[in-house]
């Protein structure tokens, strides 16, 4: 069995930080790199790709709503044409920083309020997919299960990597638990461990009330600014390895 380690970085702005990229960087298999918008700049774009190129890390544009102060987790009242020119602009963004690295972009991301306004919205899934299958139709796309932007990337001929996010609750309805309600971000090692060995070994991720439903993934995901993301990532990697499972980068295990 392989899995995908993913995480979202490169999310920092100027001299600030949100975290340890460099040592996320050694952990994961793929790194979803923010794009300028909701965090990210031209720098730490290129030291983010840089630093996967020599780990050997594939690289993705994590694109999100132009909305730093609130770090892309604001809803924005912005029109589908609007949506899909800022998603053109952040992925092409990334990959010219990648191609002067002599890397290159495998897979998109959404972020935050960004990917939930395509989550609730089937007509601007299909549209934003469709710019990123007329970007390259070679580029990976990352998706919660059975949601609709992953219905629209199959529907405009892409590869999809499911995800199960490994440090977020879920609801029984399969719908991550709204940030800021309590138990909404998971940062207990054990109970972290625990999940990912129940969603490896029976396909199963139990959610906040206690009931246990199917997670049809073959990545997982850990936030870089959960706190002590880093370490909550080694113990999922650590996990995997014990059970056996190989870490791969998505360019291996979408279909």
């Amino acid at each position: 069995m392989k899995l995908d380690i993913n995480s979202d970085m490169g999310e920092g702005f100027g001299r600030w930080s949100v975290a340890d990229d460099a040592d996320m960087m050694q952990i994961v298999s793929s790194a979803n790199i923010a794009c300028g918008y909701h965090a990210g700049d031209h720098d730490i774009m290129a030291r983010c790709v840089a630093a996967a190129r020599e780990a050997g890390v594939a690289i993705g544009a994590h694109p999100g709503f132009r909305d730093l102060i609130g770090f892309g987790r604001r809803m924005m009242p912005v029109d589908r044409t609007e949506m899909c020119n800022m998603l053109a602009y952040q992925i092409g963004a990334l990959q010219g920083i990648a191609a002067v690295a002599g890397h290159r972009v495998s897979h998109v991301s959404y972020h935050a309020a960004y990917g939930n306004a395509a989550l609730a919205d089937a007509d601007l899934a299909a549209a934003m997919a469709a710019v990123i299958a007329g970007i390259d139709r070679e580029l990976i796309f990352y998706s919660q299960p059975d949601t609709e932007v992953e219905h629209a990337a199959r529907k405009a001929g892409l590869r999809v990597m499911t995800l199960f996010l490994a440090d977020r609750a879920y609801l029984p309805d399969g719908n991550l638990v709204p940030r800021g309600r309590p138990g909404a971000v998971i940062t207990d090692h054990d109970e972290i461990a625990r999940r990912v060995a129940r969603f490896v070994e029976d396909g199963k991720v139990v959610t906040a009330d206690g009931t246990a439903i199917g997670m049809r993934a073959k990545g997982i995901l850990v936030h870089s600014d959960t706190p002590g993301s880093a370490e909550l990532a080694r113990t999922v990697r650590a996990t995997l390895e014990r059970l056996g499972v190989e870490v791969a980068p998505s360019t291996e295990l979408a279909d």
